[in-house]
């Protein structure tokens, strides 16, 4: 039980990181859902609007959405943008 109350906990530190940057994600026209956090401290985030097809996704996931979670959430071991 222990697991789930850690793994709940982590998932809103990465989602109150996410809602700290979103209002410049918003200004762009783009966004981000938090998917899952994983068992192995992952973070899968889908992009959303223009985040979702813009040539600079992968800096702005890197230099803010990972920065922004790393602060909040420092044993996140990776983000990963799950798109289709």
């Amino acid at each position: 039980m222990e697991t789930a109350v850690s793994n709940q906990e982590l998932f809103d530190r990465v989602e109150r990181a996410l809602d700290s940057i979103r209002p410049y994600l918003k200004s762009d026209g783009g966004d981000v859902k938090l998917l899952e956090v994983t068992p192995d401290n992952d973070v899968k985030l889908e992009l959303l609007g223009n985040c979702s097809s813009c040539a600079m996704s992968a800096m702005t996931l890197r230099a803010g959405v990972e920065e922004a979670i790393r602060k909040m959430a420092p044993e996140v071991k990776g983000v990963i943008a799950v798109n289709n």
